[in-house]
């Protein structure tokens, strides 16, 4: 669009001089024109270098629009419950949610075990809906204003490496879900390929070698520190 300075020479130049020809201003306006494309075209390559920071994909969960999380001040998570045939990866897992959710210091963590005698105490049943009652008597027990539980659905070490997880955040003063997570993370998947490149990009720099990447489709250890990474990045 025109500007309207232009337009006023424009207009100046058809009255002064209906006769004269336009053609060296018409030229000097693509000229200018051509000038601004070069300078954006600059402006945008530099652009392109930052680093965009890697932001895991929000197809999978919920979060409540009407909860803050920030406001908790402090959240209990407990051991995950498991229905894979692997007893020691519900307690891997968790300790790796744990600190994965420490680095983003949303709110203040406490980590409860399942055989936790103040949880034990409690005598809930797993994954199960629990009353507002029991939700008061958890939040009495565990002095924590939110609880993050879940399960592990699945867990496959070979021929290559699965976990499903199932968790939620149970706003402990009122019953409300806030935050629930559902999906199976299988490291044979491109686009779980592509966003282990991703992570180890962003969050892995020093030493960083196409290696690496390979390594956490491998290890156990490697691939849940990249899923708990996911997983506190929707927080």
């Amino acid at each position: 669009m025109n500007s309207p300075n232009k337009i006023c020479d424009l207009r100046y130049l058809r009255h002064k001089l209906p006769n004269a020809d336009l053609t060296i201003y018409n030229r000097r306006s693509k000229i200018e024109n051509c000038i601004i494309l070069l300078l954006l075209a600059v402006l945008l390559s530099g652009c392109r270098t930052q680093t965009i920071p890697f932001a895991p994909e929000a197809n999978y969960y919920y979060r409540n629009p009407d909860k803050k999380i920030t406001t908790f001040g402090r959240v209990a998570i407990v051991e995950l419950d498991n229905d894979s045939s692997y007893p020691q990866i519900s307690g891997d897992i968790t300790g790796s949610l744990y600190q994965a959710l420490q680095k983003r210091q949303v709110f203040g963590l406490t980590l409860i075990r399942q055989n936790d005698p103040a949880w034990r105490s409690l005598q809930l049943q797993p994954d199960a809906t629990y009353t507002f009652e029991q939700l008061l008597a958890i939040r009495d027990t565990l002095k924590c204003n939110g609880v993050l539980l879940g399960t592990v659905t699945e867990y496959r070490p070979y021929p290559h490496m699965a976990v499903g997880l199932r968790l939620k955040l149970i706003d402990l003063r009122d019953g409300q879900l806030v935050w629930a997570l559902e999906q199976v993370w299988d490291s044979a998947d491109k686009t779980t390929e592509k966003r282990i490149k991703n992570y180890f990009n962003s969050e892995k720099r020093t030493g960083f070698a196409p290696l690496h990447e390979k390594l956490a489709a491998v290890s156990p250890l490697e691939f849940i520190k990249f899923i708990s990474y996911e997983v506190a990045g929707t927080f």
